[in-house]
């Protein structure tokens, strides 16, 4: 598993609620890339919960647009705008999680449409959520235009997966 090198971290500006690690707000997700799976792992905080004790449906739908979103750039290299998300919500998740896994992977391609599947995981390995999205994604002219994509590139030094992690209880 190699961590993925966010394209933005320097851009003057950038203040992405989901993946900026300088937005107080945000949740400051980092990504990893697995084979044809992009991952994440997150820790949900109290001030996020919709019910007591649970995360809001609303912040669940950010982290998975926001990891389909990553495999947009890092699989397919370039930009994108979602245009369709379904969801559907199988589990409640607590915000008392140690953490939280995020998986995704590209479903399809057609023309400049990208289907991504994502799935959220509580710390026990329990399927919470599960989304459906639809980017249109930029020809990579528009993307470097528009969003200041150049490329999305990964570390060189090898890290465990999720898994060996957890059987270590590392994470």
């Amino acid at each position: 598993m190699k961590r993925i090198i966010n394209p933005w971290k320097e851009t003057e500006g950038y203040n992405c609620f989901g993946c900026s690690l300088h937005n107080a707000a945000g949740l400051h997700m980092e990504f990893y890339e697995e084979g044809n799976e992009i991952l994440s792992r997150w820790v949900p905080r109290p001030e996020y919960q919709g019910w007591l004790n649970t995360l809001h449906g609303g912040i669940q739908s950010v982290l998975l647009d926001e990891i389909c979103g990553w495999v947009v750039f890092r699989k397919l290299q370039t930009g994108g705008v979602t245009s369709k998300m379904e969801i559907r919500f199988r589990k409640s998740v607590s915000t008392n999680e140690p953490f939280l896994v995020l998986r995704a992977h590209l479903r399809e391609q057609k023309r400049n449409l990208a289907v991504v599947e994502a799935n959220l995981y509580n710390s026990h390995g329990d399927l919470c959520t599960e989304a459906l999205c639809v980017y249109y994604t930029f020809p990579k002219d528009r993307a470097g235009a528009e969003m200041h994509f150049r490329q999305c590139e990964v570390e060189d030094e090898d890290i465990p997966s999720f898994e060996e992690l957890l059987g270590k209880g590392n994470i």
